[in-house]
């Protein structure tokens, strides 16, 4: 009979950022990415530890249920982690869920309940009414960057036009609705773009469908975008087309 080799859990030596502190303005800026434990910026577009780690505290309690229904590269599995919170990771890419099991193989004094499977984030149907006590959610926008390929047609970053993308979003905010607790958070990370060189407002767009489900906008804290790929490119093509660079995201944080 075969056996199943076990993966040896990682021995991080720094686990926790050095001199953190909780933001507490609607403006938040991280000019570097934190690197602590097994946080990486390998996964294009996912979003920085300190965003993440920020939400947590302040919209969550040590032992509360959380889910990430998008979890990407893992950050918010990694967080949970480490502030000992149980957590339910899902996302429709198979790559992403392999680099989540994978980043999250460490050891921490910690040790919630963290479930990652692959699902779509428009059906929740293995959550009940009422049953998480806070959601955190970066989607793509929209076609932006596409992190699959067309063989996964469920993917939203597959969907160029914008009111497609955000009816599909709508589906998503009913199911966030409907599994979140009363009088508990969802917080929501998205950019805006532009079409034909106009600024396409996407973060807006998404914040109506949501509150046309029932939720109520709490904050509308604005993300300085640092680092991003390709800006000397695109720096030139803004002189040269007359634009400016969008530089800034938009991180929604709605009540039930």
């Amino acid at each position: 009979m075969q056996r199943v080799q076990k993966k040896i859990k990682q021995k991080i030596k720094k686990l926790n950022p050095d001199n953190f502190e909780q933001e507490c303005t609607t403006v938040w800026s991280f000019t570097r990415r934190g690197k602590w434990a097994t946080h990486n910026s390998k996964y294009r577009g996912n979003w920085a530890p300190e965003v993440v780690r920020n939400l947590i505290l302040r919209y969550s309690k040590e032992g509360d249920f959380l889910l990430d229904p998008m979890v990407g590269g893992g950050t918010t599995a990694i967080e949970c982690k480490l502030l000992n919170r149980n957590l339910l990771a899902l996302d429709i890419n198979p790559e992403a869920i392999e680099l989540t099991k994978e980043v999250i193989n460490f050891e921490s004094k910690y040790n919630p309940k963290i479930k990652v499977e692959l699902n779509d984030s428009r059906k929740l149907s293995m959550l009940k009414d009422k049953s998480i006590d806070f959601i955190l959610n970066h989607p793509p926008y929209a076609d932006i960057i596409k992190y699959s390929n067309k063989q996964i047609d469920e993917d939203l970053s597959n969907i160029h036009d914008l009111d497609k993308f955000c009816d599909e979003m709508e589906k998503v905010a009913y199911e966030f609705y409907r599994v979140l607790k009363n009088d508990c958070y969802c917080a929501v990370l998205i950019g805006d773009t532009r079409r034909n060189k106009m600024y396409q407002p996407l973060a807006f767009k998404v914040m109506e469908r949501f509150l046309k489900i029932g939720f109520e906008l709490k904050e509308d804290i604005i993300k300085h975008q640092h680092n991003c790929k390709a800006t000397v490119f695109w720096v030139n093509k803004s002189k040269e087309y007359n634009f400016l660079l969008i530089m800034h995201e938009h991180l929604l944080v709605f009540r039930k």
